[in-house]
């Protein structure tokens, strides 16, 4: 197969690295020249995809490609793939399955209640709202050009490098505490079980909540990551003192438990670390987290 990446960051990197070492071809975009010569030792073909800078290799890395994955963040002006290549992805010969790396970002805030693929977004921030907007625009363009086009709302996202584990170890974890406040998460290698089962049965127009199994509270999380390494926890502070950015702070203006019924139902996968304990004690065990 040949897989195609725009944004090759952390989950759809995992995702680009994992398909190439089972001898697929996968290419992808990369913001900077620097990030494509570091992308291309991995052994992925890298080409850049930048707001000044753009490589003319796309074009015949997208006209050969089985798969095309979307990981670039949409912006006011919409889809910067759709914007830049609507026309070479829709002449894709060999094209046959789009995955767009959306949010469950765009179900809004839900005060705590359960959510799934059949509750409307109501998406509340400006970049949700972008979001909800790119997953319409790919769909109404799979549907245009009769490519299958499945959406994938991803939680927080977590994994080797990333994860409440690295923050002990570098004193920036904080264990913030908003009354009646859960989040969902996901670790990349489920990310990347779930796009395997997706290329393996596409559905033009299916959308995926991926997420794990227990949404829980952040704070809960925190403590039990300190516990793996045999260190105290930072102390409770309230989400007033904790000294977010805007951007931190928009996550907690949203409550929700998400459902992920769907991705065992209709895809049978079963995910690797369905709970937050399971995903943290595995890279506990791999070295991470305070030494």
């Amino acid at each position: 197969m040949n897989l195609f990446v725009f944004g090759v960051g952390f989950s759809a990197g995992y995702f680009a690295a994992r398909r190439n070492a089972r001898g697929d071809q996968v290419g992808g975009t990369v913001r900077t020249r620097e990030k494509a010569a570091g992308l291309s030792a991995k052994g992925i073909a890298a080409h850049v995809f930048g707001p000044d800078d753009r490589d003319s290799t796309i074009d015949a890395a997208l006209a050969a490609c089985d798969a095309l994955l979307i990981s670039v963040p949409p912006g006011t002006s919409g889809d910067p793939v759709l914007a830049a290549y609507a026309q070479q992805i829709a002449a894709a010969k060999r094209l046959r399955w789009i995955g767009y790396l959306s949010t469950i970002g765009v179900y809004g805030d839900h005060n705590g209640a359960w959510v799934d693929e059949q509750t409307p977004a109501t998406p509340t921030n400006a970049r949700s709202i972008e979001r909800a907007q790119a997953e319409q625009a790919w769909l109404a363009f799979g549907a245009q050009n009769n490519i299958a086009v499945q959406i994938f709302r991803l939680a927080g996202i977590y994994g080797p490098g990333q994860s409440q584990l690295v923050q002990l170890a570098r004193g920036t974890a904080k264990r913030i505490v908003k009354p009646g406040q859960v989040f969902n998460r996901i670790h990349v290698e489920d990310i990347a079980r779930v796009l395997d089962a997706s290329l393996a049965h596409p559905r033009a127009g299916a959308i995926y909540n991926v997420t794990d199994n227990e949404p829980a509270p952040p704070q809960d999380v925190v403590t039990f990551a300190a516990g793996l390494c045999g260190v105290e926890p930072p102390r409770e502070i309230s989400l007033d003192d904790a000294n977010l950015t805007a951007m931190g702070r928009s996550f907690y203006a949203e409550n929700k438990r998400v459902k992920n019924d769907l991705l065992r139902t209709e895809l049978g996968v079963t995910l690797a670390y369905p709970t937050y304990r399971e995903g943290l004690s595995a890279l506990r065990a791999a070295g991470e987290g305070p030494r």
